[in-house]
């Protein structure tokens, strides 16, 4: 099977997939525009920390020099502008929109930045929703990056699907806790990624333990961590394994993410 063949064909003898016959709608990059690499970032459902594994990602590129986008997509759930403490408005440029820069200068675009109000709820149907994140892609005056983190919203519906056909993606790095039920969900992710032809890049298991701040002892709060039993199972590589931290959580909640010191992500770049 080639690097780009889904399985889904190659079991079926077809040696022309590469993947583009499951992803016609592949849109070109605007003229403002040079992205070298397109990263998504997916889990199977809500509640694991997909946005906060995101913002991490594009913290831990830009503190390696690289210039680096959020394309926030999860537009009825978005949470990316508080983590980084913005709430400007974009500015118009030629038609176009330009993003809001965080303090590291990580370029932010999110419905939520354009709402009156960020608590206002977007009451949407699926096709304007995938509208929008492709208008966050054609837009959008990115500039010259060399990461642009898409921010998926959970499952597998129609915003996830649209990215996975319009946006030229570079891979997926799928996000999962402990619990049984959250790894058996993001087994659908991982299927659908293959079915698209769009390849994982690796997998980050989030909030799998606690750590005793007297003593340092790991507790497995929600079980016995098996990221690697479960990356193994699916064939993917184990990126991160990530704890339950109240620390992250404080410093997200109040705007100041990029203050977050860690040593996750500094594997960075996946590719």
């Amino acid at each position: 099977m080639s690097d780009n063949q889904c399985s889904s064909c190659a079991s079926k003898g077809n040696s022309e997939c590469g993947g583009e016959k499951h992803r016609p709608e592949v849109l070109k990059q605007s003229e403002f525009n040079e992205i070298k690499h397109v990263l998504a970032v997916i889990s199977g459902k809500g509640g694991v920390g997909k946005s906060s594994v995101s913002a991490l990602m594009a913290v831990g590129l830009a503190r390696q020099g690289y210039k680096v986008g959020i394309l926030d997509a999860d537009v009825t759930g978005p949470s990316i502008p508080k983590m980084f403490g913005l709430n400007g408005r974009p500015e118009a440029f030629d038609n176009h929109i330009l993003p809001v820069k965080s303090a590291l200068g990580i370029a932010v675009m999110s419905l939520n930045l354009l709402l009156p109000r960020e608590d206002d709820p977007v009451i949407w149907r699926g096709p304007i929703l995938s509208n929008v994140v492709k208008q966050f892609w054609t837009d959008v005056v990115w500039g010259k990056l060399d990461y642009l983190i898409v921010d998926l919203p959970p499952g597998t519906g129609d915003v996830p699907l649209t990215v996975m056909q319009s946006l030229p993606l570079d891979g997926l790095v799928v996000v999962t806790s402990p619990q049984d039920l959250s790894q058996m969900i993001v087994r659908k992710a991982i299927k659908m990624a293959d079915h698209m032809g769009i390849p994982i890049l690796g997998m980050v298991e989030n909030m799998s333990y606690l750590k005793c701040p007297k003593c340092g002892e790991e507790i497995y709060v929600f079980g016995n961590g098996r990221a690697e039993d479960t990356a193994r199972q699916a064939g993917i590589r184990l990126i991160e394994v990530l704890p339950v931290d109240p620390r992250l959580a404080e410093l997200a909640d109040r705007g100041r993410i990029e203050e977050y010191e860690t040593d996750a992500f500094r594997k960075m770049p996946l590719v």
